[in-house]
């Protein structure tokens, strides 16, 4: 004869599993937010600030496109943080860095904010301005090598992670040779977050230089990662670079 009391027992034991189950992925779903929080210096209730490009061919303060689509994949992390966030243009006076997190995208020829990180936190890194036509403009010389832009085929970016000043809080820089090459840093560092928050550290630093390729295809969805680049980023640079071919 049948135990009447198996399916109760079989019920009982059903929900203690998918309890159990639910309170570990909590507790991972948990784990996972707070190496997120570390990594991006945001903390619950943190304030940021996003520091961008004016759009030069608007009247009015806007944004350019591929800057305004690298905020909006930037904002999801900011809100899954639980953090805030102020948008600033590049040229208005803000505070020194480190008392909170900073993301800095846009042109390095362009954008004040960015090139003066770069001068002050990663001084091995050159960026060409250009002769008097614009040829060369844009060319980083790192390490010497000089890695030049062919628009819409091979363009290269910078993403870093940095640390320095007051409150330790990061700074993360795209800086990048056209405005694609931005989108296509800051959706690498949101897509790869969990990946480089394990291999540098929650508060590691780097500099990764990466390669946009075929964006007049493909837009900012061919990334490959060309060479970290920090420690001849951070430092003071030396001699002559060799120009690579694209």
């Amino acid at each position: 004869m049948d135990n009447p009391l198996l399916p109760a027992i079989a019920a009982a034991a059903l929900l203690l599993g998918l309890a159990g189950g639910w309170t570990l992925r909590s507790a991972a779903a948990r784990r996972r937010l707070a190496r997120e929080r570390a990594f991006f210096g945001l903390p619950d209730g943190a304030e940021c600030v996003l520091v961008t490009h004016r759009d030069s061919s608007s009247a009015h303060w806007s944004i350019p496109r591929h800057d305004a689509l690298a905020m909006l994949g930037l904002a999801s992390v900011i809100e899954n943080c639980g953090a805030h966030a102020e948008v600033a243009p590049h040229d208005t006076g803000l505070q020194g860095f480190g008392a909170r997190t900073e993301f800095c995208v846009g042109d390095p020829t362009a954008h004040r904010r960015l090139a003066a990180h770069l001068a002050n936190l990663l001084p091995g890194v050159r960026v060409q301005p250009g002769d008097a036509s614009g040829a060369g403009r844009g060319t980083f010389a790192i390490g010497g090598t000089s890695y030049a832009m062919e628009p819409g085929a091979v363009e290269y970016v910078l993403l870093a992670r940095l640390t320095a000043g007051e409150g330790g809080r990061p700074v993360f820089l795209a800086a990048g040779q056209r405005p694609v090459t931005h989108r296509a840093a800051v959706r690498h560092l949101v897509r790869n977050r969990a990946r480089l928050a394990r291999k540098h550290g929650p508060e590691g630093q780097f500099c990764l230089l990466l390669k946009v390729v075929n964006s007049q295809s493909y837009g900012p969805d061919m990334v490959e990662q060309v060479a970290d680049v920090t420690k001849a980023a951070v430092a003071q640079a030396v001699g002559k670079a060799a120009v690579k071919a694209p």
